[in-house]
């Protein structure tokens, strides 16, 4: 049975969303969304210039695996944080929390601002283990998503952004590479939201 989105939900936590994304404008909390994507080590093709009726083709040999992605995105830096795993699991999703200790959390010298994360309801995200981890941390406040709606999770335009502009037409001999390549595209994509004038790295959008 193919599930139904609720428009009255959606609406609801979409005005719920716009509300914390004024919040974090103002500096009062940290807005996240969280999701988990993947990478192949075969290549994605995205859209490129070709001679008229020509197809893009690119060598892929050997088995196409893949690369978990679990990440955050800033609603107001843009910043994207990743972390790669061969699976993903619930203990995938509270390696990517630590991460979030190191960047957001209390520290002595540092007052923590309260985190928003947005999140689905994914059984990475609310299995018992990752229940228990998110309550062990009083700082991180979940605004759950209704279901089949992504549009309202801004992490997914920056992993399309991710795989059309910097991992796309690439085959990688195994995972360790695609994985070591994810990174510096991260990096890569974070340099580019970062830059003063946008026009600095203008491009043609896939």
């Amino acid at each position: 049975m193919i599930g139904r989105q609720d428009p009255d939900a959606v609406e609801r936590v979409g005005l719920r969303l716009k509300l914390r994304q004024a919040q974090a404008r103002a500096g009062d909390i940290v807005l996240l969304y969280g999701d988990e994507s993947e990478a192949l080590t075969h290549p994605y093709l995205a859209h490129a210039w070709a001679e008229r009726g020509a197809d893009l083709r690119v060598a892929a040999p050997g088995q196409c695996r893949k690369v978990a992605m679990i990440g955050v995105l800033d609603a107001v830096t843009r910043d994207l944080v990743v972390h790669t795993s061969a699976t993903k699991r619930s203990a995938d999703f509270i390696a990517l929390l630590a991460i979030l200790d190191r960047r957001h959390g209390p520290r002595p010298a540092r007052p923590a601002k309260p985190v928003v994360l947005v999140l689905d309801n994914g059984p990475i995200h609310t299995s018992k283990a990752s229940t228990a981890a998110l309550a062990a941390r009083p700082w991180i406040t979940v605004e759950w998503l209704p279901r089949y709606a992504p549009e309202l999770n801004e992490i997914e335009g920056a992993w399309r952004d991710l795989k059309r502009h910097h991992l796309a037409h690439q085959t990688f001999q195994n995972t360790d590479n695609l994985d070591t390549a994810i990174h510096a595209a991260v990096a890569n994509l974070n340099s580019e939201r970062q830059s003063t004038h946008p026009c600095d790295n203008s491009r043609i959008a896939a």
